[in-house]
C-alpha cells in the first residue's frame, strides 16, 4: 500500500463524504459469468495468474459468536461470501483470501473498475456499497489508531504531532492502495456495521475504493494474519471452509461453505492436525509502507515435510521446505491462489517424479503444455475411458497427509479430454517469481473439496477429505 497523490485525495474526500458519525454460516458463491470459449484458454489463464499471485505473496508490495455462509466459486478461480455493510444493509461479495488481511468494498457512485471486463468475460453490474445511503458510515481520522493499520508509525506520529489549527494536517486518514498478483484498488478507510449472517458487527473498519485494476466484481474479505484481517476484527478463535469442485461455470446455484467460530474438532472427527508456523520475520518494511509490518506476517504457514508421489518421496532440497527467519523457504496455504506454486527446485523433481511413474503408458503432450502453460501433460488413448495415474501425498508435521483425488492435481485439457495436466505451476517461465519468500504456496484447486479448518486459538490447520455441499 502507498499514499494517492493529492488530486485524487481530493477526489476521494469528495466522493465518500461520511454519512454522520455465536455460529454463523455463510455461502460461498461464483461470481455469475458466463462459460468460457476456450477450456485450454481457460487453463492457461488460470496457470499465468496463478504465478502471477505467488510473485507477488512471495515478494509483496511494501504498501465469537459463530457465523457460517455459501462460498461460491468462480470460473477465474476465487471463491466468495455475500455480506451486507452499513444502515440499512447493502449486499456485496467477497472473495475470501487467505493471503491477505486488509477487507475492501467497491464503493461510491463514481467507482471505476478499469480492465475489469472483456469480450469473453464481461462483467455488465459491479455491486457496489453508497456510504451516503448509511446512517453508520464514518471516515477513519488522520489520529484514529487504526489508521496505523496501513501507514506507517512514523506517517502517524507526524499526524498527532500536527498542530490542529494547521492547514497542512490531514483531518482523515490518508487512501490506501493495495497491489495484488491480478491488478490493485485504492480507496479511504472507513468504519462501518458489518452484518454476517445473523450477527451484527459494529465499527467494522473496511476500505471504501473507489478504484480498481483488474478485479473481479465485489471486494475482498482479508482472512489472513493482522490486525485489520476479518478474524482479527471479529476476535475469531477460528474459522473453516469447505470448496466446491469448481467446474468452471460460475453456476450460482451450488456453494460450498464458510463458518466462523464453529465448533473445535478432534482426530475423532477425522480431521487431522498440523501446526501452524511461527511466521518468519525478516527485516521490518520501509517507513512508507502500508502497516509497518513483516511482509509475510498475514500468511499461514504450515509444515510440509515431504511429497510423494505414486508411494515415493520425491527428492526435494530441505531448504526449501523449512522456512528461514528472512522468510524464504517453506510451505504457505492461500485460498487466492488457485493452482499450487512450487519453487523450480521443488517443482522439477515433482514433475520428474510423474514422468517417471507414467513412464511407457502415456505420451506427453508439448502441443497442450505450450498452450495451457502447465505441465507435464499426457496424451489420453482414445479408445480408453479410465486411466491409472499417480496418487499425490503432502505430508505434513505432526503426521498429518493430504492424500490428493487425482481431480485435485491434474485437469482435462481439450473440448474431448484430449489431454490431462498437472495443475501445479512454477516460476520457470517468463513470469518467473525468483526464489524469494514461500518456496510452496498450497492453493484453492487443490483444497477442493476439503474441510479445512483455521483454529487460530490452537494454532493448528486442520483438513478432512468430503464432499463439500
Amino acid at each position: 500500500m502507498a499514499c494517492l497523490p493529492g488530486l485524487l485525495l481530493l477526489s476521494l474526500l469528495f466522493s465518500v463524504a461520511a454519512a454522520g458519525e455465536s455460529v454463523s454460516s455463510i455461502l460461498l458463491h461464483r461470481l455469475r459469468l458466463p462459460s468460457h470459449h476456450d477450456p485450454l484458454d481457460l487453463l492457461a489463464g488460470i496457470a499465468s495468474s496463478s504465478v502471477r499471485r505467488a510473485q507477488l505473496l512471495k515478494t509483496p508490495t511494501r504498501t465469537s459468536p459463530t457465523a457460517s455462509a455459501a462460498l461460491f466459486p468462480h470460473s477465474y478461480g476465487g471463491y466468495s461470501i455475500n455480506v451486507t455493510f452499513g444502515t440499512p444493509p447493502q449486499e456485496i461479495p467477497l472473495l475470501v483470501d487467505t493471503g491477505s488481511q486488509l477487507n475492501w468494498i467497491p464503493c461510491t457512485k463514481s467507482y471505476l473498475c478499469r480492465n475489469c471486463s472483456s469480450p469473453a468475460n464481461p462483467i455488465p453490474i459491479i455491486p457496489t456499497f453508497f456510504p451516503k445511503s448509511s446512517s453508520t458510515s464514518r471516515l477513519i481520522g488522520c489520529k484514529n489508531p487504526k489508521c496505523g493499520w496501513i501507514h506507517s508509525p512514523e506517517f502517524l506520529s507526524r499526524c498527532r504531532n500536527c498542530p490542529s489549527n494547521s492547514s497542512d494536517c490531514p483531518q482523515i486518514c490518508p487512501p490506501y492502495l493495495i497491489v495484488y498478483g491480478s491488478g490493485s484498488t485504492a480507496g479511504l478507510l472507513l468504519s462501518e456495521t458489518l452484518h454476517f449472517s445473523t450477527q451484527t458487527f459494529a465499527d467494522f473498519v473496511v476500505g471504501c475504493s473507489v478504484f480498481s485494476d483488474r478485479q473481479p466484481a465485489g471486494g475482498i474479505a482479508g482472512f489472513g494474519r493482522g490486525v485489520s484481517s476479518l478474524p482479527a476484527q471479529l476476535g475469531l478463535k477460528r474459522f473453516s471452509y469447505c470448496l466446491i469442485s469448481r467446474r468452471y461455470d460460475d453456476d450460482a446455484r451450488e456453494s460450498g461453505s464458510l463458518v466462523l467460530n464453529g465448533s473445535k474438532q478432534s482426530t475423532s472427527d477425522g480431521v487431522r492436525f498440523t501446526s501452524l508456523l511461527k511466521n518468519p520475520i525478516p527485516p521490518p518494511v520501509a517507513a512508507d509502507a502500508a502497516d509497518g509490518s513483516s511482509v509475510f506476517s498475514v500468511y499461514y504457514y504450515i509444515g510440509l515435510r515431504r511429497i510423494t508421489v505414486g508411494g515415493k518421496k520425491v527428492k526435494i532440497p530441505y531448504r526449501a521446505l523449512a522456512p528461514l527467519p528472512d522468510g524464504n523457504g517453506g510451505t504457505i496455504i492461500d485460498s487466492g491462489t488457485t493452482f499450487t506454486f512450487m519453487e523450480p527446485e521443488v517443482f522439477e523433481p515433482l514433475a520428474a517424479a510423474f514422468l517417471d511413474r507414467v513412464a511407457g503408458r502415456l505420451n506427453r503432450s508439448g502441443e497442450v503444455e505450450m498452450v495451457t502453460g502447465l505441465r507435464p501433460c499426457f496424451e489420453l488413448p482414445e479408445n480408453e475411458v479410465e486411466v491409472s495415474l499417480p496418487e499425490l501425498v503432502f505430508h505434513f508435521k505432526g503426521g498429518a497427509e493430504m492424500r490428493l483425488p487425482v481431480q485435485n492435481y491434474f485437469a482435462f485439457a481439450g473440448m474431448s479430454r484430449k489431454a490431462v495436466c498437472l495443475t501445479i505451476v512454477s516460476g520457470g517461465g517468463a513470469v518467473g517469481v525468483g526464489d524469494s519468500g514461500p518456496a510452496i504456496i498450497l492453493g484453492s484447486f487443490q483444497q477442493q473439496n476439503y474441510y479445512i479448518v483455521y483454529d487460530l486459538e490452537r494454532e493448528v490447520l486442520g483438513f478432512r477429505q468430503q464432499l463439500c455441499v
